[in-house]
């Protein structure tokens, strides 16, 4: 039986690291070492396990079945040490230098990350943040472990082990250039079917289903263009004779750069909820509660 007084616990979070990224230069560049020196750790961890663990593919570094029961025990592991080595942590924003993850989608990024960013130069020079989309991640898992400090959006399908706060509600509205022939005009249904539509093919939830109601309506039969994110809409909108349905947010914050209005959907569309969640593992850490008490004080209505 393996004894972990006589291991070098270090090789435990190269592993960790190693599970999670499956990249060498990614671990090397998250652990500040030399890829040379993950080598060596992982050189290391085969002869304590008598287990090549992780094997090189074109996908990266793939785990072996030993690896992947290994995996659980050892976050877990892993975490409840971090915990306890910083039960006494004090949160400071004005001197800390935490990196915080943050959950949304691309259309949450465009709202809330540059209000966030003012705020966090005045208040948390040294924070840091970063985001990640909320479609690629197994989200439980992923704020569970303590890898996404919060997420952001409208979503309707969550577990009991996360916390929720009410950001705001907002409806679906339809965007147009200012030189649009419908822009001065009341958008009727009969003038909102008969034009030429820009559609939004999110995967993202709760947007995808948006889709669903223009089809009922009859709109997406004469689509032809179609892009994956809200990313680009303003730009396309603004160059073209195109509408758009798309939350109101986003519609204001594009309208004035893009020289773009927009009005009420003549159809009757759900609205919007937007909430933080946070795991409840996280609803006493420090960090996590000044994150979202801040973005709670810049958002919420």
């Amino acid at each position: 039986m393996l004894d972990p007084r006589t291991m070098d616990l270090n090789l435990l979070v190269v592993f960790n690291e190693v599970f999670q990224e499956q990249q060498i230069s990614s671990v090397a560049k998250r652990l500040n070492l030399s890829q040379p020196a993950v080598s060596n750790a992982l050189a290391r961890l085969r002869r304590t396990f008598d287990d090549p663990l992780f094997v090189r593919t074109k996908d990266g570094m793939q785990p072996t079945p030993l690896a992947e029961r290994l995996a659980e025990p050892i976050r877990l592991a892993l975490n409840g040490l971090t915990e306890a080595m910083n039960v006494q942590e004090k949160f400071d924003p004005a001197i800390s230098k935490r990196k915080f993850t943050i959950a949304l989608t691309d259309v949450a990024e465009l709202h809330f990350m540059p209000r966030l960013i003012q705020h966090c130069a005045a208040l948390a020079p040294q924070v840091r943040i970063s985001t990640e989309r909320t479609a690629r991640l197994d989200l439980m898992s992923e704020m569970g472990s303590g890898r996404i400090d919060i997420a952001i959006g409208a979503f309707r399908e969550v577990s009991d082990a996360l916390f929720q706060r009410r950001l705001f509600k907002q409806p679906y509205v339809v965007l147009m250039r200012e030189t649009h022939a419908l822009a001065g005009a009341t958008l009727t249904l009969k003038r909102y079917l008969s034009a030429q539509h820009l559609m939004v093919n999110s995967s993202e939830s709760p947007y995808d289903r948006i889709n669903q109601d223009l089809e009922k309506a009859g709109v997406i039969q004469q689509v032809k263009f179609s892009v994956p994110h809200f990313t680009s809409v303003p730009y396309i909108i603004a160059n073209s004779d195109l509408l758009v349905t798309i939350p109101q947010k986003l519609a204001e914050s594009a309208a004035q750069p893009f020289k773009l209005v927009y009005r009420p959907a003549p159809l009757r569309l759900p609205e919007l909820q937007t909430n933080i969640f946070w795991h409840r593992r996280y609803n006493q850490d420090q960090g996590n509660q000044w994150l979202r008490n801040l973005i709670g004080n810049i958002f919420a209505e």
